[in-house]
This record gives C-alpha cells, sequence and structure tokens, in this order.
C-alpha cells in the first residue's frame, strides 16, 4: 500500500518536472537523443535539388518520371533508468536525499521521452539486482516509476555497479539511451561502463552531498557507512585527519571523472545543495552542440 505521504511527493514532482520539460527542455531531449536510424516513409516526384541516390528507379520506370524515396528518422527509442537503490542513496545533509533528487531527475527525463513517444524502463539496483520495470509509454507508467524510486525498500544495502550494468546487457538487447543514476560509491565497474557505453548511449548522473566532501570540526563524531554498517570514532579536531579526508575525496573524483572521461562517457555532476536545473540545461546545450 504506497502512504499518502508518497503520494503527494510523487504529485509534486509531477507537477514540477512537467513544468520544466514543457517550458525549460522543449525541444532540446529531441534533438540530442537520435532514433535507431532512417526508414523508408513514401515516393513522390523528383524535384530539382533533390539527392539523385534517392530515385526510386522501379517506381520511375513505371511512370516515366522520375520519383525519390522519402525516408523519415525511426524516432521512437527506448529509455532505461539504471537507479542505485543503495544505503548510501538515502542520505542528503541540505534539502533532499540523494534518493528524492534521483526521484526528480527520473521524472524529468521520463517525461521527456514519453512527450517524445519514447519508452521508459528502470532498473533499480544495490549489490543485487533489486527491481527490473520493463520499457512502456505513458503517464501512468511514468507515476509508477516515481513511486517505485520514492518508495521502495530494497532488500541490501551496497553498491555493485558492474553487475547493474551487465543486467541491463542481458535485458537490454537493442540499443537504448541508459541515464546512470548513483553516487558512484563502489570500484571496479570501468569495464562494464566501457562495454555498455558502445552498445547504448550512456549518461552518468552522479549524486553528491558537501557532507561527503569534508569533514566537519565539531570535536569527536562516529561516522558509519551506510552500506557495510562499519562505524569508526574520528576526533574532527584534527586538522591534518580533516585534511587527509579532503583529498582523499578529492583524488576519488578526479579519477571518476577521468573514468569518465576515458571512455567517453557523459556524466553530469548534480549536488543535493543545489538546483539539479542547471547542470541538466548544461548538459542538454552541449549534447546540442556536439550533434549540430
Amino acid at each position: 500500500m504506497i502512504s499518502q505521504d508518497i503520494i503527494r511527493k510523487v504529485r509534486r514532482i509531477e507537477i514540477r518536472t512537467r513544468h520544466l520539460v514543457n517550458d525549460v527542455f522543449s525541444g532540446e531531449y529531441h534533438s540530442i537523443f537520435k532514433g535507431r536510424g532512417m526508414e523508408f516513409a513514401e515516393v513522390r516526384e523528383y524535384q530539382v535539388g533533390d539527392d539523385i541516390r534517392m530515385i526510386d528507379w522501379n517506381v520511375t520506370a513505371r511512370n516515366d518520371r522520375p520519383y525519390v524515396k522519402v525516408l523519415e528518422e525511426e524516432r521512437e527509442l527506448t529509455v532505461m533508468l539504471l537507479v542505485d537503490a543503495s544505503a548510501s542513496e538515502s542520505f542528503g545533509s541540505v534539502r533532499q536525499m540523494k534518493t528524492e533528487i534521483a526521484a526528480e531527475l527520473a521524472a524529468l527525463l521520463s517525461f521527456a521521452a514519453i512527450k517524445n513517444n519514447d519508452k521508459v524502463g528502470l532498473i533499480m539496483f544495490t549489490d543485487q539486482i533489486e527491481k527490473y520495470v520493463p520499457p512502456r509509454k505513458g503517464r501512468t507508467h511514468i507515476l509508477r516509476l516515481i513511486r517505485e524510486i520514492l518508495a521502495f525498500e530494497p532488500e541490501s544495502s551496497g553498491t555493485d555497479i558492474q553487475q547493474a550494468v551487465e543486467y541491463l546487457l542481458n535485458v537490454q538487447r537493442r540499443r537504448s539511451v541508459v541515464f546512470l543514476l548513483s553516487d558512484f560509491w563502489d570500484h571496479s565497474f570501468k569495464r562494464s561502463l566501457r562495454v555498455a557505453n558502445k552498445k547504448h548511449d550512456m549518461i552518468g548522473f552522479w549524486l553528491i552531498d558537501p557532507k561527503e566532501e569534508q569533514l566537519p570540526e565539531v570535536g569527536l563524531l562516529r561516522l558509519q557507512d551506510p552500506e557495510t554498517g562499519e562505524e569508526m570514532l574520528v576526533d574532527t579536531r584534527d586538522k591534518e585527519l580533516r585534511e587527509l579526508f579532503r583529498v582523499s575525496v578529492e583524488n576519488r573524483q578526479t579519477q571518476l571523472r577521468d573514468l569518465f572521461t576515458s571512455i567517453n562517457m557523459d556524466s553530469v555532476q548534480i549536488r543535493t545543495d543545489e538546483s539539479y536545473v542547471e547542470p541538466v540545461m548544461k548538459f542538454f546545450k552541449m549534447r546540442e552542440r556536439r550533434f549540430r
């Protein structure tokens, strides 16, 4: 049974993201995510300036005047949402938890997709595959996906991106647009991402909370890894310790950015202390320039 609180959240997310799709991202989605190719639409009489390579010789011979084939983009796409449901996603020190931001991003991308008559599917994962919803069209289907992300209670708490990507490759044979929403607190997934990015159009939405980047100076602090349950007592008054933590996080972020660059995979950094609208719009504009 879905709680009234979840239903209200879903409704707020729908109103907000549909507004963004209609008023802010109108047209960008269609222009940057291409169909699978061109398909035959019709034939018409040759006009000056037409490409002679498109002449349909059979129709031309029957009518004693030249006709050309008209092609149109095979527009329909399949969009897959690959959503990290591990315990570290249930964290947010500012306005929203990463899970809530992931739900809003998923809604934004999904409503843009169905506006272009594309199908949307969902894979939720931890260190196991938690849920798979096959791609479908329509508003009702999208609202179900948002509810799943907001209300889902995973069986496990860890993260295994490689397993999730391999599952994607098994269930989605045809080329798709794949949005991977995660904080990427994992390792050893470079090879699987590289393989998936060759088959699909992979885009990583990298969720970051500011409290994960530096330790506050508050004295003794008990830290717990939400995915393993491991605890550690640290003295945050230790300046050297705080600097070591900051450098460690900075190095990890650099390594992750380098990984995306090395496999030619697009990524968007989304922070819980900032609006996601600007970075998503910046990404759309970047992709639009690339396809000009």
